[in-house]
């Protein structure tokens, strides 16, 4: 007696078919799963044997094996346990077998027959609609994730005995829709605004700038100058999620099996912000099996990394292919995978290692050398890819006591709105959509300067000593600046203001 029944597991954040079957041989009682399952797959028939039998169904005591084809790909987690299931019950005819190849069936069993939610339902129903399968059947927790996609149609099951009597025809399950809007809506808040930051009206203007134009940039100050406070509301500023980017968000997530429950959709942009001791696995992903890393959570949005120079060389370094590529790909003996990670990095540091070397009000206790030692702890090649270096000095008591605290969030982003549709206009024919992304050849024409500018930068050059990265930074960011301003030409005020966005490379701390 063989049966078949369709289903999907996820390689990467996308997703793929799997067929089901189950074969129900004579023979002494045996339950074998081949396929390349991995260890919570080779389990689901102990939870499958109790699931069926505490649902009131028949368990056949003989030699049952299942086999999950395409057989040369690894098969993990246990959305198998419902498909398997359906198998074993249409194998021994007490379930109808028409429509159980097509229709993909995921869910993970309790004992008691009932559905537990599953991780990469989003990426299932994806790839469910790009090969044209009726439908889906999914755990009741995972309903509003896979409705989400449009055109996809999706049943939720509490239980499987409610799965068995819709495919008997004794029970009518009406296709779960979702108002995808009214979610994208309801979602696309923040509870932080830049008016919260009194003060550091220079900072936010740098933090402006990079968000306009997707520069990486790093804060510089001593403790309680709100470092932390600013990088927080950098997503707030930034241009809102389209529902493309928000899928591709929420599919990373989602497999991940970091999406909450009451939220089905990731509609803002994401902010990571992982400690210090993290793994070079972890800032990347990883592992035995492999998962997302904290780079590709924070896709399409920001990875903050607080006291940068407390994180370990090899973790620093490993972030440099996504930082120049925006994805980043994991190789493992059998397989070969790539996650996104196109995000903006944003850093704070301390000036040296008690913190207080540029505050005035107290004293440093750090001798040269151990300043030294600590600034040397960021390597010149991760330090080349940020474009934006920005002092964060205390903030003042006037300052905190004054009631004014600067341009609202929602304010900011219409200025960074405005710089942002400037660039994806000018690069319409290229594969970037913002000034950091630009190669030395769009630098070359669009950053053309005139002979003033010139000067500045030349003379900026000489005495600080910049580097031919730091010089094409400077280009960059001051192509967003003129962007800002809405000016088609680069003017040295333009070039000044970016040359102050070097500290590092000016030597301020040495």
């Amino acid at each position: 007696m063989l049966a078949q029944v369709l289903s999907s597991t996820n390689l990467g954040v996308d997703a793929y078919l799997v067929r089901v079957e189950v074969d129900i041989g004579g023979g002494l009682p045996y339950f074998s799963t081949v396929g390349l399952p991995d260890g919570a797959v080779k389990e689901s028939k102990d939870r499958v044997s109790a699931a069926i039998k505490n649902a009131g169904f028949w368990f056949p005591r003989r030699r049952i094996t299942v086999n999950l084809a395409p057989a040369d790909i690894r098969k993990e987690g246990a959305a198998f346990d419902l498909p398997i299931a359906m198998g074993i019950l249409a194998a021994t005819h007490q379930v109808r077998r028409e429509k159980l190849m097509q229709m993909i069936v995921v869910g993970e069993l309790s004992l008691d027959g009932s559905t537990r939610t599953v991780r990469g339902v989003l990426s299932m129903a994806v790839e469910g609609r790009r090969k044209q399968v009726e439908g889906m059947i999914v755990p009741t927790g995972n309903a509003r994730e896979a409705a989400i996609v449009e055109g996809m149609r999706v049943y939720p099951v509490a239980s499987l005995t409610e799965m068995v009597e819709m495919f008997n025809g004794k029970r009518c399950l009406e296709p779960y829709t979702v108002d995808l809007k009214d979610i994208f809506s309801q979602s696309a808040t923040y509870d932080v605004d830049f008016s919260d930051v009194k003060g550091q009206e220079h900072v936010k203007r740098a933090l402006e700038v990079a968000a306009a134009g997707g520069h990486n940039i790093i804060m510089i100050g001593p403790p309680g100058s709100g470092k932390t406070m600013l990088a927080r509301r950098i997503p707030t500023i930034l241009p809102p999620m389209t529902l493309d980017e928000a899928l591709e968000t929420t599919k990373i997530h989602s497999v991940a099996g970091l999406l909450p429950r009451e939220k089905a959709l990731v509609a803002v942009r994401p902010f990571r912000s992982p400690h210090h001791t993290i793994s070079d696995a972890g800032l990347i992903g990883g592992g035995h099996h492999p998962r997302p890393g904290e780079v590709s959570l924070a896709h399409r949005g920001i990875l903050f990394l607080d006291e940068l120079p407390e994180f370990k060389k090899n973790v620093l370094e490993v972030m440099r292919q996504p930082l120049e590529d925006g994805q980043v790909t994991i190789a493992r003996a059998n397989i070969s995978l790539t996650y996104p990670a196109s995000f903006t990095l944003a850093a704070a540091m301390n000036p040296c290692p008690c913190g207080y070397y540029t505050d005035s009000r107290v004293e440093c206790t750090c001798t040269p050398l151990q300043i030294q030692r600590y600034m040397s702890r960021i390597s010149g090649p991760l330090l080349d890819r940020i474009d934006i270096h920005i002092e964060v000095p205390a903030v003042q008591y006037k300052e905190l006591s004054e009631g004014f605290s600067g341009d609202s969030s929602a304010t900011i982003r219409e200025r960074v709105i405005g710089a942002r549709e400037v660039q994806l206009l000018r690069f319409r024919h290229r594969n970037i959509y913002s000034n950091a992304q630009m190669s030395s050849q769009d630098i070359r024409k669009y950053c053309a300067i005139d002979a003033d500018s010139s000067n500045l930068l030349q003379t900026a050059v000489a005495k600080f000593g910049l580097s031919a990265r730091a010089y094409d930074r400077i280009l960059k960011v001051s192509r967003t600046i003129a962007d800002l301003e809405g000016r088609e030409t680069i003017s040295s005020a333009h070039i000044a203001e970016a040359i102050q966005y070097r500290s590092l490379d000016r030597n301020l701390w040495m």
